[in-house]
Parts: C-alpha cells; structure tokens; sequence
C-alpha cells in the first residue's frame, strides 16, 4: 500500500496481514476469510482516504468492517466511531454535528443516516468492491488529528456518551507491550482461535481485534453475544481463554452447558462492568474454570488492572471481589477529596497514571471510590458520581445491585437514585429473572432485609423482561431511570419504603 504510515501498530497490522495470506483470519457466519482477504479490503478502503483524515465509520462487527478499521489505521487516519444502534434521530444528529468529511458503513446504515453533502464509502463484503458516492474523491481532509487512531465513545453508562481521543501509542502499547518499538513480531499466524463478541462500538471490540492482529491471531466475529452461537464456536475451536462481559458470564452460567461444553478453556477474563465474587465463585465451582477480573476506562485504551492466574491461585481466597492489580506499566493510587494521597485500605478517590500513556503519564482522577491495600490489590466501591443519599444515609447502588443479583431467581440488576419530596432520593431497582424463574416481591425484599440496612432496600422493584444496556454490556442507568420517571408502581413492581 502507497503512504503506508510510519507507526509501529501501523507497521505491526501490515506485517500480519502479509504473512500467510492465504490462511484463515476471520470466520463469520460459519465461513472462513483469509488474511489476503482482509488485506485485500483494508487496502481498497486506505485507497480512498485522505491522510491523515478523519473518517466516520459506522460500526457493526462484520469482516469488512474490520477492513475499513485497519485501512483507515494503515493510512495514518482517525476513525470516528459512529453507532448506528444508537437510535435513528441520535445516529443522524450525531452525524451532522461531526461535520465529517467522509463516512463508511452498510449501503442502508448510509441511506438512512446520513445526509446529502456528505462523501460516503458503502461496504457490503470482503470481496465486493466498495461504493464511494460521487463527491468521495473531492472530499477534504477535514481538520486532522496527529496521532490520535481512534475518536470513541464512551459507554454512556449515565449520561451521554461522550468522545474520547485514543492515540496510536496508546493502543500500541495495549496489543504491542509496553515497548511497541521493540516488540518482536510474529513469524506465522498463530494455530488457536480466539472468539471476538465485544462489539466494535465499544473499546473492548476494538482492543480485542486489535489484539488478534497483532498476534497473528485468527478469530470467530460474532455480530452479538449469543449463547447458542458462542457455545458453538467454543466447542468447535476450544480456546484456551474467552472474555465475557459479566451479563454474557452470568448467561454461561445460569444456562444448561456443562464443563464439557467449555472443555479447553482454562480462563474466563471478564471487565466493563461489576461483577460480584459470588458470581465468579459460582462460575468456577460449575466449570471449573478461574475468572479473572479487570478494570479498565476508555479513556485509559484499555485495561489498567487485573487479576493474573497465579494471582488467583494465591490470593483468590482472601482477596475475593477486588480487581486485581495494577496492569499494563499503570500507576494506582487513593487520595481523599483535597488530593491528599492515602494509605492501604483507606478508601478514596482513585487515581492512575495509565500504561498506556507512557512511563512519563501524569495521575488522572477516576470519580471511582476505591482501595487498595497493602499487597496492591484494588477493590472498586462504588462511583462517587452515583452515591445515593436517602434522608442522610449514603448509599452505594453497587452495594444494593450486588445483594439484588446474589437472589438465586435474578439474572441480574440496576440501581439508580430516584428523587423523593420527603427524603432527597430514594434507590430504586430494575431486575432481570433467570429464564423459567418467578419471584415474590415481598419475599425478594425480606430477602434484601438479611443483607441490608433498611434504608439501603430499594423503594420501589420493577421486574422486567430485559435491563436496557449500552453496547460493553453495561446496564443503561439513563434508559433505567427513564423507566421509573414514567412508569408508575404496577403489578410488576413493588413499594418498599422502610425508612
């Protein structure tokens, strides 16, 4: 490819693709697609763009999408991640407002969200050509971004997504090591299969492909976490580690799979979102299988904690429920709310100076309450963003999710604040039931008095079909409180003010 761009991750996907072209890369929908393939599309798309440029990509996970991720990146451009579940009116708002000078996605994704003006790339498959509108070949550079590879939203797990900058040497150093100059290169494509079914929207997507790139590696694309579909893929190629979101985990493991479904996974890995010990306990005495947990930010390009296999078999039984430790060249610390740093154990604000940034990364402030202690094992203890304060009486929701999700009919929870006249905010709770599962309200909330203080017990529980969630899997708090301003006490809920 002409003006191949200079960058070791740049370099790094380029030397893979060209290894063994002819060998497997990608399956989807039960086809394989070979490295050449995907070569072969990247450099069709990276053709078209100006570099470096700013290029809106209408994500979904399909192959050729992960051609128009890799030849934007080839070329030294930024990918504008666009989501195009997201809503059609926010889909197409978001569009205008970035005033971008180019946009790729399906041929409907385009017709339907974006307007006239706008130079477009349609792609429809590895091996069809793509379609770019008339105006695509006079299409300004827009306003560059020097050594930012990805411009990605944040999960919006509260409030709106926002737009972050992810620099290449950011995500080199999460594929690559922590010395992306100096990582050695892989000399063949790898002979395990790992499984991909984070979406591209979402950091873990991206990362995960990215990390299959980087290490040669080829991979089962799922367009979504399906249990049926990503059982298959695990008998089928067996690999030695999987990484599920916690609501996909607790799918795995409230399902009728059994140890030798998963047989040749040694580790589970799962991050984006709480994921109580119980249930990680719970997993393992079924499988037989260890699940290390992690912590991570977009905003960080990936993970900056996690637990290890060896340490999980060393301190699993008495550091259950923390996150592990410090990953990836990260810095963590506590500090109260005057920046004083604290000491082991005493809970506080989080702070870390991500891997990510380089040795030389300054300390960012999370609004994560957390500890640490003495061996430097975290434990994440809610958001100070998301405390609820019922009458004076703080409450974490994380703590209230955790003691609703340990109810053995529940498949999962969210807890926000709702506002009260006489109290300030009262928590109230959104539950998921396990399939074929019933649950009497009063008998969930006698169950919550043995784990909680009484002002902690939600006043009000909605049982419904599905938590709404952001595309990492994360519970949707926004669409969840929007739930309870309209929708009043019913059948399906329950009042329990026991304050």
């Amino acid at each position: 490819m002409t003006d191949l761009h200079d960058h070791p991750l740049s370099a790094r996907i380029a030397n893979v693709l060209a290894l063994v072209p002819d060998s497997h890369a990608i399956e989807f929908d039960g086809a394989w697609h070979a490295w050449g393939e995907l070569a072969d599309a990247a450099r069709r798309i990276g053709a078209l763009v100006a570099a470096p440029c700013q290029v809106g990509i209408l994500l979904r996970n399909r192959p050729e999408h992960v051609a128009a991720f890799l030849g934007v990146l080839l070329r030294g451009g930024t990918v504008v991640v666009i989501n195009p579940a997201r809503g059609d009116d926010r889909t197409r708002s978001d569009i205008a407002a970035l005033g971008l000078p180019l946009v790729i996605g399906g041929p409907a994704d385009l017709a339907g969200f974006v307007g006239p003006g706008t130079a477009t790339v349609g792609i429809t498959g590895l091996d069809t050509a793509p379609a770019p509108s008339a105006s695509v070949r006079a299409a300004a550079a827009g306003t560059p971004l020097p050594g930012v590879a990805v411009r990605m939203l944040t999960s919006g797990t509260t409030g709106p997504p926002k737009r972050v900058d992810i620099t290449y040497d950011m995500l080199a150093r999460s594929v690559m090591g922590t010395d992306p100059v100096h990582a050695p290169a892989p000399a063949a494509p790898r002979r395990g299969v790992a499984i991909v079914n984070a979406p591209l929207v979402h950091i873990g997507g991206i990362f995960r492909i990215l990390q299959c790139v980087a290490d040669a590696r080829p991979f089962v694309f799922l367009p979504r976490f399906d249990l049926d579909r990503w059982a298959a893929a695990v008998r089928a190629h067996r690999p030695g580690a999987v990484s599920l979101v916690p609501a996909a985990l607790r799918m795995v493991l409230h399902s009728d799979l059994e140890r030798a479904d998963l047989a040749g996974v040694r580790v589970v890995t799962s991050g984006t979102a709480p994921l109580s010990a119980a249930d990680a306990d719970a997993f393992q005495d079924k499988f037989g299988i260890p699940v290390l947990t992690s912590y991570a930010a977009t905003e960080f390009g990936g993970g900056v904690a996690g637990w290890t296999l060896p340490d999980h078999e060393t301190f699993w039984r008495s550091k259950r429920g923390s996150v592990g430790r410090a990953s990836g060249g990260a810095r963590l610390r506590v500090v109260g709310d005057d920046g004083t740093v604290l000491g082991p154990d005493e809970p506080g604000l989080l702070e870390v100076a991500p891997g990510q940034l380089g040795p030389t990364a300054g300390w960012v402030r999370t609004t994560d309450l957390a500890r640490i202690d003495a061996d430097g094992f975290l434990w994440i203890l809610g958001r100070a963003d998301q405390a609820i304060i019922r009458g004076g009486f703080k409450i974490m929701p994380d703590d209230v999710r955790t003691a609703v999700e340990d109810h053995p009919a529940v498949r999962g929870a969210a807890v926000v604040a709702r506002p009260d006249e006489r109290l300030g905010e009262t928590p109230v709770a959104m539950v998921e039931l396990r399939p074929d599962r019933r649950v009497d309200l009063a008998a969930l909330i006698e169950y919550l008095g043995t784990r909680l203080a009484r002002y902690e017990i939600p006043t009000e529980i909605a049982i419904v079909d599905a938590i709404p969630r952001t595309p990492s899997g994360k519970a949707d708090l926004s669409a969840v409180r929007a739930h309870f301003q309209r929708v009043p006490a019913s059948p399906t809920s329950e009042s329990a003010d026991r304050t």
